[in-house]
């Protein structure tokens, strides 16, 4: 397995935790739960950034 393959897979996992952590936030019934989601899908969006920019150096590179 390459690096940028490793590295992919770990911006994906990531992106994956924030979104099952930003939904159980936003499951939550108080007013901290529901802040603490819109913080966890900003940090999805930005690990899918992330992963999106590592796929397209990878592709880069490989070619």
């Amino acid at each position: 397995m390459s690096f940028f393959t490793m590295v992919v897979l770990a911006a994906m996992f990531a992106t994956v935790a924030a979104l099952a952590t930003g939904l159980s936030s936003m499951v939550a019934n108080h007013q901290v739960g529901h802040a603490d989601s819109v913080h966890w899908m900003i940090r999805r969006v930005e690990f899918q950034a992330v992963a999106i920019l590592l796929v397209l150096v990878a592709v880069y590179f490989a070619g």
